[in-house]
């Protein structure tokens, strides 16, 4: 029995060990799987490695530069390798395995570098035509453009000449814009007139006057002489080559002396026929129209002699006087035709911008079918406003003039790219020029020593950098300018580029457009906190009333040289007031001695006053040698 219930006892703990045994298993199974489940989600995501390009025998600047890391790094790379690092120089060239042993050591991967070859794009620009054959050619109206000095009567003359009203209609009697008219005389010739204005802002369009003319009238008051712009006018005469006829005017004032403006024009190489040159002079008076005749004749018979022709046939060529964006016809230009014959439906291409011709509209608001060599004529269809000096080409299709059109944009693209480029590598050579500096002194060192110094001193630089942050606060006044044209919108930023103390207030144009003062524009100007400068545009009520509220100033000018004032004006605002000095009076110390006020003795200086006055209730100063010792009352 004993031995029964031994060997009973035996089975059933082996039976309950083999349990334990199962159960155990199944545990530590279980286990096993979630740590094999956890592992499986901590997966590290794939890091993109950096790509360093490498080619055969590279040196260690190469490397270094390729892999953007300093030429200490490589160095670092290589330790515990078979080179002798202390060796190495930035100029030393590396065999192949230790360049990648380099990149796999600083965590890149290495590629070979492949030799691009840039494709080149076919030119499909638009050129002007070849010169013609001579046989074709027929003689055209000159064109005659009317220049000098603010004020001396441009407008005035060209007014009588064509028997119309401008220049009472101009703000302060001054030309804003270039002007293009088409006057036939009384014998029946016909002279494309262009009248320039005269105020210095707009030297540039004056300039764009002379290069589209065949002859230039220099309008000099004989009461005033030559000025400013009639030297400037003379100046672009000659450089666009341009023969020139003096037109005397205001001869019918009692204090005019034309004999001395002859004598004025010769110091500037403008010999008239009077003084043996073959410069005509014509005295005029625009005002009462006398003597217009025998100006309108000179001109002719210098037309005749310079022997205009042009071709009538073929493709049109032209320049652009002006450009405008008009409310009712959207882009506007004015432009002179030098060759070929415009017409309604042309295809025209003009820097970066193309048009179907829609209408075509005379210096009256009249329109006209088509236009000829010599004549100025308005062209609207423009799908984008161009430049005001662009040439103009006719192309044969639309497709023709998107392809000019790109291809313009691309060259463009490419040259600010190209620039770009240039600014960033003349910017490396300066940094590169610093970086050897830095180290020339430490060349001596070994890399190990060099590496020390450059921590020291940059954790020197570091240290000192918080005390460094404070900096003043820039004067800035930002500038929203819009203006009626393109041609007086290139002077007032002219303008504005002159503009040399930066220094001071800087002065900055955040937008500049053509056309009238938009809501989008006071927001701008709200958001930098800016001014509005409008030239001959106008703002609705609304935006005035938005400009009003949000505190925005909105300045609106029909005369350049008043908005050039307000500008002034503006910027001196900007400026802190400046702090002048005025010495009323000095003495020199003879004697110091103690006085006794109460219970104290008070220091007094015996003075002998060598200049002006001293009084006591202003400030003084006492000086010994440079240094100031003391000031106070």
């Amino acid at each position: 029995m004993l031995f029964f219930f031994l060997h009973k006892c035996f089975s059933f703990r082996k039976l309950l060990f083999h349990i334990f045994s199962v159960q155990r298993k199944e545990n530590s199974t279980d286990v096993k799987g979630q740590t094999k489940g956890q592992k499986t989600q901590k997966v590290k995501p794939k890091v993109d490695k950096q790509e360093v390009e490498i080619t055969q025998r590279m040196t260690v600047a190469a490397l270094a530069e390729a892999m953007k890391k300093d030429y200490d790094h490589v160095l670092e790379a290589l330790l515990n390798t078979s080179v002798d690092v202390d060796s190495l120089e930035p100029d030393s060239v590396l065999e192949e395995k230790w360049i990648k042993e380099v990149v796999t050591r600083s965590g890149m991967k290495f590629k070979w570098a492949k030799l691009s070859v840039s494709r080149q794009k076919p030119n499909r620009d638009a050129h002007r035509r070849p010169p013609a054959d001579p046989s074709n050619l027929v003689p055209r109206p000159p064109v005659v453009t009317i220049m000098g000095h603010v004020d001396h009567g441009k407008t005035t003359l060209l007014d009588s000449l064509r028997k119309s009203q401008i220049a009472s209609s101009e703000a302060g009697g001054i030309t804003q814009h270039i002007g293009a008219f088409l006057v036939q005389l009384p014998t029946g010739e016909k002279i494309t007139f262009l009248d320039t204005p005269g105020h210095a802002a707009f030297s540039s369009m004056r300039a764009r006057g002379a290069d589209g003319t065949d002859i230039i009238i220099l309008v000099v008051a004989a009461d005033d002489g030559v000025m400013n712009q009639t030297v400037e006018s003379i100046q672009h005469a000659k450089r666009a080559k341009v023969p020139i006829i003096v037109a005397v005017n205001k001869c019918d004032r009692p204090q005019a002396d034309p004999h001395r403006v002859k004598q004025e024009l010769l110091a500037h190489d403008v010999v008239c026929e009077d003084f043996g040159g073959d410069v005509q002079s014509i005295h005029v008076s625009a005002l009462k129209g006398d003597n217009l005749l025998a100006l309108a004749e000179a001109t002719v018979a210098l037309a005749e002699v310079l022997e205009l022709k042009a071709e009538p046939s073929g493709p049109m060529e032209g320049v652009i006087i002006e450009s405008r964006t008009d409310k009712g016809k959207g882009p506007v230009t004015t432009a002179i035709v030098q060759r070929g014959t415009l017409k309604k439906g042309c295809v025209l291409v003009a820097g970066k911008s193309w048009a179907k011709v829609r209408l075509l509209f005379d210096e009256n608001g009249q329109t006209v079918t088509g236009a000829g060599p010599g004549v100025a004529v308005e062209v609207v269809g423009w799908k984008e406003l161009p430049s005001a000096g662009e040439v103009i080409l006719e192309v044969e299709s639309e497709q023709r003039a998107r392809e000019v059109v790109e291809w313009r944009s691309s060259e463009e693209e490419q040259q600010k790219l190209q620039e770009e480029q240039n600014a960033i590598e003349l910017k490396k050579r300066t940094h590169l020029q610093e970086y050897h500096r830095e180290r020339a002194e430490l060349s001596h060192l070994s890399w190990r020593q060099r590496k020390v110094a450059l921590y020291q001193a940059y954790k020197t630089k570091v240290s000192k950098r918080s005390s460094e942050r404070v900096q003043d606060e820039q004067l800035t006044l930002p500038l929203i300018i819009k203006s009626d044209v393109d041609g007086s919108l290139e002077a007032l930023l002219k303008v504005v580029d002159s503009y040399d103390a930066q220094h001071q207030c800087e002065l900055e144009v955040v937008h500049f457009g053509i056309g009238d003062i938009s809501e989008n524009d006071v927001n701008m100007a709200e958001t930098f906190a800016g001014s509005i400068y409008g030239f001959n545009v106008t703002a609705s009520r609304p935006v005035q009333l938005m400009a009003a509220k949000r505190g925005v100033p909105l300045n609106l000018h029909s005369i350049i040289y008043k908005l050039i004032d307000q500008l002034k004006d503006e910027l001196s605002s900007k400026l802190p007031p400046l702090v002048i000095e005025n010495v009323i009076g000095e003495a020199a110390v003879l004697a110091m001695f103690d006085v006794s006020v109460g219970k104290k003795k008070v220091p007094v200086a015996g003075c002998r006053v060598q200049k002006g006055q001293l009084d006591r209730r202003h400030q003084f100063r006492l000086i010994r040698g440079q240094d100031t010792i003391w000031e106070g009352e």
